[in-house]
């Protein structure tokens, strides 16, 4: 997140209730990333909240970083988007996915350089769509708001609509970084095409294989006939692949080792010896008469991981054989890839060059698809630009499209070829927000000494290393998190006065902190939890726009798992008529189990005042057949009847106890720190508070009204 563009004042504090009188204000930061929104750095005197004991929460005291959450993510792009992963290859966004490895770049020495980094959170929205198209005929569909890098810095797709000075595309514009010259989302990846397998056995077997026949007599005098062939690699992706392409042709091989000089690289070998595996993969390898581009690009990618390398980014093909040589050449002139043939050496090797820098580069790998990821290598090159990226068109689509957005470790990515900027992680759309309200959506308060104030609390004696809960108002993981990053110093206040501490959040940004939070469980009890409460992804987007998918936040649930921790998930808000089905809650408590899981708890829907009218109004737009049960369901307050209540626990209750995600039951054998945090707990005053029953036998027992949570 770079805040170039901020602007810093103090004219709109008193949009905040208390905030002028509290005299902490330390300014006011404004910036284009998140227009509307108003970020107020202030000092705080505390830390810690007490929470009221006639609010029933299963927690004393909670930590609030933020107060107030912004909404609506400006940044997005075309789903199918090539983003570069981190091993070369290209995938489209809508394939990548939070913990995928891609490439970002990094100022090192002085330039721009390739560098590996991490998907940290990845969200759809509906944004209006602009085309833009540059000169080699790379096309690119972001929103308005979307930047990309140009040779003169960073710049927006359009002027601000409300007039906010800022940079924007125009016409010559040249944006960083090599393109995609007619490569494009559609281009099939042949690699399951018979031709394509074909031609990538054709390559391989005669650019490193061994396959021979030799006739002999016996001893006897009667002749014999031997058949062998032979393929020793050390890199076994490309002698994975071989072997499976051979079984598929019907031709079975053995897996040794193969013996290889102490200094060398360990080597496997396939073989096999039988007489009718040598005719069949003889007429397999033989020259086609009429290659298609799939044979082609098979071709291509069998003869690169047989004889192929990449040298500073450089990818050459040498052989000593004319013949393969020639079949080469002609591949990569049927498929467009730009070459030269460089001479040969005194031992007849000769080679040839990919030209064309980093885009012929991505489409010889995007076409030929070869198996051996080390030979792919592009991290520490310096980041160039094509000389054909000079933008030809800026198109407005006239329509809002389905778009994607990722946060990543480095603060960009290669989207389509091109250097784009990176988005803040997404925070909780809090469509239900019930303690942030309204007037926080676009003033977001953020006490950005909290950590200070809260070690120096925590060392009170007077401090019981009371169970401390964070998420209970605001998401300690929205957006604004990725620029403050305030969760890691509370993480590690609370660790050391071993004080126990739960987290609940939708922002995936959660997956940053998880090294951190293992380690600080080995010491106090740490309980997560993800809230994830709609699994039907057309709904998702219709009620939570921009919010991380339920596909996103379960990838998280499998990463804090992996780490060895215990993940509860909270199936909350249910929505009456739309996410109470049994099909609806069967489905969402198998993908909670399939994730990693290991518990549920849920309530239904909560309408606070001042959100009823926003959600009645949303239900009459898109379900207007539901307004009618909504009123009557609702008529007498903000939660749904005491019948409802009990008829759902009784519907979800089973489905729980069926997908072994009842609370208490967590599988010791994992490893993870089990802990009462967002259980069975005492508060401060040692009174039992209840959240989910204490033997396990349901996910969580019906509270009265009053007792509601109100975490949403």
């Amino acid at each position: 997140m770079r805040w170039d563009g901020q602007q810093l004042g103090t004219e709109e504090p008193s949009a905040l209730p208390g905030l002028a009188k509290l005299n902490n204000l330390v300014r006011s930061v404004q910036t284009p990333e998140f227009a509307g929104v108003t970020f107020h750095e202030v000092l705080a005197k505390s830390a810690l909240n007490r929470v009221p004991r006639q609010s029933q929460m299963p927690f004393g005291w909670t930590i609030n970083p933020y107060r107030g959450c912004s909404h609506a993510c400006v940044y997005c792009l075309h789903p199918d988007t090539l983003i570069l992963m981190a091993d070369g290859r290209q995938k489209p966004l809508k394939s990548v996915a939070v913990g995928d490895k891609i490439m970002g770049t990094r100022t090192i020495g002085g330039s721009r350089r390739y560098v590996p980094t991490t998907v940290l959170a990845s969200w759809t929205t509906v944004k209006r769509a602009y085309r833009i198209t540059l000169a080699d005929a790379t096309e690119i569909v972001a929103s308005g708001d979307h930047r990309f890098l140009t040779e003169r810095g960073w710049k927006y797709v359009k002027r601000a609509d409300d007039g906010t000075q800022r940079p924007y595309l125009t016409l010559n514009n040249k944006l960083v970084g090599f393109g995609l010259h007619g490569l494009t989302a559609a281009t099939k990846n042949p690699v399951d095409d018979p031709a394509y397998r074909r031609g990538y056995l054709t390559g391989m077997v005669r650019g490193d294989g061994v396959l021979l026949r030799r006739s002999y007599q016996r001893p006897n005098g009667q002749p014999n006939n031997v058949s062998m062939f032979r393929l020793a690699l050390a890199d076994e992706e490309a002698l994975s692949r071989t072997r499976n392409y051979l079984e598929l042709e019907g031709i079975a091989t053995r897996l040794r080792p193969f013996r290889v000089p102490a200094h060398r690289r360990p080597m496997n070998a396939i073989h096999t010896s039988r007489a009718d595996h040598y005719d069949r993969l003889s007429k397999i390898v033989a020259w086609p008469e009429h290659p298609d581009a799939a044979w082609y690009a098979g071709y291509l990618g069998g003869i690169f991981d047989a004889e192929g390398s990449c040298t500073r980014g450089i990818l050459r093909i040498s052989n000593t054989d004319s013949e393969i040589h020639g079949t080469t050449k002609q591949a990569m002139t049927e498929l467009g890839i730009r070459y030269v043939h460089e001479p040969g050496s005194a031992q007849g090797v000769s080679s040839i060059r990919i030209v064309g820098g980093p885009a012929m580069r991505s489409k010889f790998l995007a076409l030929a698809s070869p198996a051996i990821t080390r030979k792919l290598d592009l991290v520490g090159r310096a980041v160039k630009s094509d000389p054909k990226l000079q933008i030809v068109a800026i198109d407005d689509l006239g329509e809002h499209i389905d778009m994607i957005d990722i946060t990543t470790g480095t603060g960009d990515f290669i989207a389509n070829g091109v250097v784009s900027h990176n988005c803040f992680a997404r925070p909780t759309h809090t469509y239900l927000d019930f303690n942030a309200g309204a007037d926080f959506d676009n003033q977001v308060v953020v006490k950005i000494n909290v950590a200070d104030v809260l070690a120096t609390e925590l060392a009170k004696p007077s401090w019981g290393q009371f169970p401390v809960a964070l998420g209970t108002n605001t998401d300690p993981y929205q957006r604004a998190e990725g620029r403050y990053a305030l969760m890691p110093g509370i993480i590690q206040a609370l660790a050391r006065s071993g004080t126990p501490l739960s987290i609940l959040t939708k922002g995936t940004l959660l997956r940053r902190d998880l090294p951190l939070l293992a380690e600080v469980a080995q010491t106090v009890p740490v309980d997560l939890a993800m809230s994830i409460a709609i699994y039907d992804d057309e709904l998702q987007k219709s009620i939570e726009p921009g919010t991380p998918s339920a596909k996103a936040r379960l990838a998280t649930v499998t990463a804090v798992r992996e780490m060895g921790l215990d993940c509860s998930v909270f199936l909350m808000p249910i929505l009456p008529y739309l996410t109470d089905t049994k099909a609806h809650l069967d489905e969402a408590l198998r993908r909670v189990k399939e994730a990693g899981g290991t518990s549920v708890l849920f309530t239904s829907l909560y309408l606070k005042p001042g959100v009823k009218p926003w959600f009645m109004h949303w239900l009459e737009r898109q379900h207007p057949e539901l307004v009618p049960k909504y009123t009557l369901l609702y008529a007498r307050g903000q939660y749904a009847p005491k019948e409802y209540r009990t008829w759902l626990a009784a519907r979800i209750s089973p489905l729980i106890r069926a997908h072994g995600l009842q609370r208490g039951r967590e599988d010791p054998s994992t490893g993870g720190i089990r802990s009462k945090a967002l259980g069975m707990l005492r508060n401060d005053a040692g009174d039992r508070v209840a959240f989910g029953s204490d033997d396990g036998s349901t996910g969580a027992r019906i509270l009265p009204a009053t007792e509601q949570p109100m975490l949403f």
